[in-house]
């Protein structure tokens, strides 16, 4: 096949804007609320800075072969550097600027584990090269995390209170009473003022993201059922 350039391969692609999240899992209300801490108080103790992305229960695209397969995997909580910080449907690689997450959160579940700790956890490694990827289960507490200095992930060893270092966020990921959370390297908890009504502004505008991008989904589905029905001659 005669290769192309880049122009070329952008140009083929579709329209960013189409692209809303696939793939994602049902979750229960205890997952969000656990995106909607890590997202909220991250974002408040990177106040003062630019040019960084942190996303919640999207989905990434990254190439062609994976919008032809339908290979979609919705993506808990990431983060993005030298990228805008604004509302998205979904994380389209080429029209970011080529910018991948450098730090994946997978939440466990019983009906999605195993696929976070295999079919993820290569794609992660293999294909977007994400820096630091960790994953956790809100119910059985279960935290692990891998970094990738080199071609392959290498398992992150805890601390003494078992909580594992990030050098993307330089903080601690570790559990307090049934939550993963942040903690500085003096060991003090990351806990902004207003914490309560920070996660649950947050909290809110998840779910409302959600149910705008399932309305926008089932949206499309009609259309593509009525252009189904008019080239069938129902209509």
């Amino acid at each position: 096949m005669a290769s192309i350039s880049k122009e070329e391969f952008l140009a083929r692609m579709p329209d960013s804007s189409q692209l809303v999240s696939e793939g994602r899992k049902i979750r229960p209300l205890l997952h969000y609320t656990q995106l909607a801490t890590l997202v909220s108080i991250l974002e408040w103790w990177w106040r003062d800075r630019r040019e960084y992305c942190v996303c919640a229960d999207l989905t990434i695209y990254y190439s062609r072969q994976q919008l032809r397969s339908r290979n979609f995997y919705g993506t808990d909580f990431f983060l993005v550097k030298g990228a805008e910080q604004r509302p998205r449907y979904s994380w389209v690689t080429w029209a970011e600027g080529s910018r991948y997450p450098v730090l994946v959160i997978e939440l466990l579940s019983e009906a999605t584990a195993e696929i976070d700790r295999t079919v993820k956890f290569e794609i992660y490694q293999n294909i977007l090269h994400v820096w630091e990827y960790f994953w956790f289960s809100p119910e059985t507490l279960e935290f692990t995390g891998f970094r990738r200095p080199e071609k392959k992930y290498q398992k992150i060893e805890p601390n003494e209170k078992g909580w594992l270092w990030s050098g993307v966020l330089d903080l601690y990921l570790g559990v307090e009473n049934g939550k993963l959370r942040y903690f500085t390297a003096g060991g003090e908890k990351v806990t902004p003022p207003d914490e309560d009504a920070l996660i649950n502004k947050k909290l809110i505008e998840l779910l409302a993201a959600r149910a705008e991008q399932e309305a926008r989904r089932a949206e499309r589905l009609t259309e593509k059922l009525r252009e189904i029905e008019v080239s069938s001659g129902k209509i």
